[in-house]
């Protein structure tokens, strides 16, 4: 019962997290408003999981994760429930406002509650496979879920507002699941928790730390960048259906987990800072390749998946070699550290993480907006070198730091 409610949790989550991109393309059509007042949507979203991460996270334990899950959900429920009556751009920031906030106490709450649950190592990494499979499985449904509902005889129409219905509904089913599932409160460790907030904000000034969070900060604004727009390329650039544009874009998630899985076995063999310079060289390569197809789009018109040009194929496919990165460098990181320092390091990576989805979301639907879709997509070039860059700092800064066991 308890696997239930916080699979069922992180499920829904990942609906909602990951349609920032179809509603990003929605709002523009539906409320009229500009590419760079859409893209705040993101930061709504992500500076949220940061700022409650950030100041809320180390508390939760005196509370309890139950009480925490069902904050989160309660509140989600409420606002799916009344966005659609409200039908307003504020209403829908409002909407992703809630859903941050409620998905930083839901994260805290799933990733303890595993620990829980598994009595060894081999246990939790189980568990926390299936929560994060579960919660790809998410983020994939999500793109039809959203389509489904997308009127393409009238895609002005804001009848695609209704499937925050459906949304609400299933909302409410996990709450009664949770409420009903006997998770345990844990014992308070107020001083602990205190101690780490301080450490984290005492790690921010190590140049191993800064490095790794520009790293992070970079990957995420392209991956963002990436997948906040990509509907919207789909639509304005290959013109593609609105239905079409965001279905297709569920390849991109595909690529990712993918990429993810892939990058296990070949891990197993080949070192990590070789593997990913060949990543961020095939991701420069993929854009290049696909980008000018993007021009040579026909008038033909295009009603389903069969008739989209073989660019709206190729960009998303980006996500298989983009995929590793992220996870790469966080376990390289946090194997650097002893296991003291690794709760503190995971909140900046929280944090550094919303900051630069929130920045890549920005800066993409500008440049998107005064430039066009595809200089836009170009310009994600120059953090895709930038991280080759900070990645030759990071290994051997790494290195130092393993060696001596600690940060200073």
């Amino acid at each position: 019962m308890i696997i239930a409610a916080i699979a069922a949790s992180y499920y829904v989550f990942a609906i909602l997290l990951n349609s920032v991109g179809t509603v990003i393309l929605q709002s523009i059509t539906s409320f009229e408003v500009s590419k760079p007042q859409a893209s705040i949507l993101e930061g709504f979203k992500d500076l949220s999981i940061a700022i409650v991460s950030f100041l809320v996270a180390s508390f939760i334990p005196r509370v309890g994760y139950k009480l925490a899950l069902l904050c989160g959900l309660g509140l989600v429920a409420v606002l799916c429930a009344i966005t659609p009556g409200i039908a307003e751009f504020w209403s829908v920031k409002l909407l992703f406002a809630g859903v941050g906030t409620a998905f930083a106490l839901v994260k805290v709450s799933v990733y303890a509650i595993i620990g829980q649950l598994s009595p060894d190592t081999r246990s939790h990494s189980s568990l926390m496979n299936v929560i994060e499979g579960i919660f790809m499985l998410g983020v994939l449904s999500g793109y039809w879920v959203f389509a489904a509902f997308i009127d393409e005889a009238n895609p002005a129409s804001l009848s695609w507002l209704n499937v925050y219905y459906l949304l609400a509904a299933v909302v409410a089913v996990t709450f009664i699941l949770v409420l009903i599932a006997p998770v345990e409160k844990p014992r308070a460790e107020p001083a602990k928790a205190m101690l780490e907030f301080v450490t984290m904000l005492k790690m921010v000034y190590q140049p191993l730390v800064l490095i790794f969070i520009l790293s992070v900060f970079l990957y995420v604004l392209i991956e963002q960048g990436i997948g906040s727009w990509l509907p919207t390329f789909n639509r304005e650039v290959l013109g593609l259906p609105v239905n079409v544009s965001v279905q297709i874009t569920s390849i991109f998630a595909v690529s990712l987990a993918i990429g993810r899985l892939a990058a296990g076995a070949v891990l197993a063999r080949m070192n990590w800072y070789p593997f990913l310079m060949l990543c961020l060289i095939a991701m420069g390569a993929t854009m290049l390749l696909s980008l000018p197809l993007a021009q040579h789009v026909g008038d033909t018109p295009i009603a389903s998946w069969l008739d989209a040009p073989l660019a709206a194929f190729l960009v998303p496919l980006i996500g298989l070699t983009m995929a590793p990165i992220y996870p790469v460098i966080n376990s390289v990181m946090l194997s650097s550290l002893p296991k003291s320092q690794h709760a503190p390091m995971t909140g900046l990576i929280v944090v550094f993480s919303a900051l630069g989805g929130t920045t890549g979301s920005i800066v993409t639907g500008l440049i998107f907006d005064a430039m066009g879709g595809q200089q836009a997509f170009y310009l994600l070039l120059v953090p895709i070198a930038l991280i080759m860059v900070t990645l030759f700092f990071f290994r051997r800064s790494s290195l130092q730091v393993k060696a001596k066991g600690e940060l200073a």
